[in-house]
């Protein structure tokens, strides 16, 4: 499977215009209220899961009716609903892309816990095959080595954080270079920018998250 997309329930305002417009490729997996907010577009997921606390009793009907593949967790767990997606998208699916929506917006805690998830050892299959997209933001994971990172159109902003100690960054050819910088702790390297098409970076040790971002206007 080339690409899975996983709809978590987070803000529906926060959805890129493709998402909005049904337009993205590949299969899905439903996250809590992210399971109704894809049969609402016309989706149906592959596998639902998550405890469903956030679903309204008519909506957990139409869920039951419309799937066959349900799984439902109880809401006194150790693991958050998206990072029991990610399990299945890496146990059971053998994706080259796992693109997550939804996970980025709403409740502070849960954004913190869907980018910090992929520190764990037993992501460790998948980190660089995770993305989280929203409608400003676009998230990717990468572990040690050279990378080159290809600029997104409508982005104007490249970021830098290391979600665990990180040994020998270096920026290579951004407009803001960086030279093996290394800390035990996390440090966001904000407001960036690419000098081409495709800018690199690498780094010895640790986990990094690259962000490529835009501003976006909300009209009140």
């Amino acid at each position: 499977m080339q690409r899975l997309n996983i709809l978590v329930g987070g803000p529906t305002d926060l959805w890129p215009e493709a998402l909005v417009a049904g337009e993205i490729p590949g299969d899905w997996l439903g996250v809590d209220r992210g399971a109704i907010r894809l049969l609402e577009h016309g989706i149906t997921p592959l596998v639902a899961i998550g405890d469903f606390d956030s679903i309204s009793k008519d909506e957990k009907n139409t869920v039951a009716q419309q799937l066959r593949d349900i799984r439902v967790a109880q809401p006194e767990k150790d693991d958050t609903d998206t990072q029991l997606a990610l399990t299945i998208a890496m146990t059971e699916f053998a994706a080259e892309e796992i693109y997550v929506y939804g996970a980025t917006g709403g409740r502070i805690d849960h954004f913190l816990a869907n980018v910090w998830t992929v520190t764990e050892a037993r992501f460790a299959p998948i980190v660089e095959r995770v993305r989280m997209i929203d409608n400003g933001n676009s998230l990717r994971f990468y572990l040690p080595g050279e990378h080159a990172i290809t600029k997104e159109v409508d982005k104007k902003y490249l970021a830098f954080m290391n979600l665990t100690p990180v040994t020998n960054l270096t920026l290579i050819d951004e407009l803001y270079p960086l030279t093996n910088w290394s800390s035990v702790a996390p440090k966001a390297w904000t407001s960036n920018e690419f000098t081409s098409a495709v800018n690199h970076f690498k780094f010895d040790t640790g986990i990094m998250l690259v962000m490529q971002c835009r501003d976006v206007q909300k009209i009140f």
